[in-house]
């Protein structure tokens, strides 16, 4: 029987975009997320002949029947007031190691995809990109993945003078960050010498850009 005092805990499903361009922000999110159409519709909510009829897609990357749905409504753009605005400023996406992070970031970066503020956040390093509707789709790992460890990362955020200091990171260069990675140092080695700011980027990224 169900239970109508105890908080339960859902998981995070998927994620909801509305956009004016539904076939390019899929393409977008197959070639950065492995997302593949799981179902397409062009009269979703079943109007009659002559009504308005958005469209709709569901993506999905893993077994789930859909992590990602589209809805299109032509006309939309982007809204150059946005950081003025109340809205939902960002997804993530996990990683199981560092390895997995920084080789998406080259296959990403042949195809012309980079990020726009890349940090190593003391729990967590997150390469920060902005999919075509200028949505920010953070990917990242945490840095206590190879000690399987995700309670270290919370005791990290509560306890690190480090991240008291700084909660938002310091930034770094993926492309130091892999040729370092290349040359043996260890995932938390590399964290270690990122807050030393090591493979600091040559220019410093704007965070406002995210907002």
């Amino acid at each position: 029987m169900f239970n109508d005092e105890t908080t339960i805990h859902p998981t995070l499903h998927h994620v909801g975009l509305t956009t004016g361009d539904m076939d390019r922000l899929a393409r977008w999110y197959a070639k950065v997320l492995g997302m593949r159409l799981v179902y397409q519709s062009e009269n979703p909510i079943g109007a009659p002949e002559g009504e308005f009829r958005p469209r709709a897609a569901w993506l999905s990357n893993d077994a789930a029947n859909h992590r990602i749905a589209l809805v299109e409504i032509p006309g939309l753009g982007f809204d150059v007031d946005r950081a003025r605005h109340q809205r939902l400023q960002h997804v993530a996406f996990a990683y199981r190691s560092l390895d997995e992070l920084l080789g998406t970031y080259r296959r990403l970066k042949g195809l012309g995809i980079v990020p726009i503020l890349s940090v190593d956040e003391g729990a967590q390093t997150a390469f920060y990109y902005e999919d075509p509707d200028r949505n920010s789709v953070e990917l990242n790992v945490s840095n206590f993945a190879e000690f399987e460890d995700n309670w270290g990362s919370i005791e990290h955020m509560q306890t690190s003078p480090d991240f008291a200091r700084r909660p938002l990171g310091v930034d770094v260069d993926p492309d130091k960050l892999a040729a370092a990675r290349e040359a043996g140092a260890s995932p938390w080695d590399l964290h270690k010498r990122a807050w030393q700011h090591e493979f600091a980027p040559a220019v410093p990224y704007d965070p406002m850009a995210l907002l």
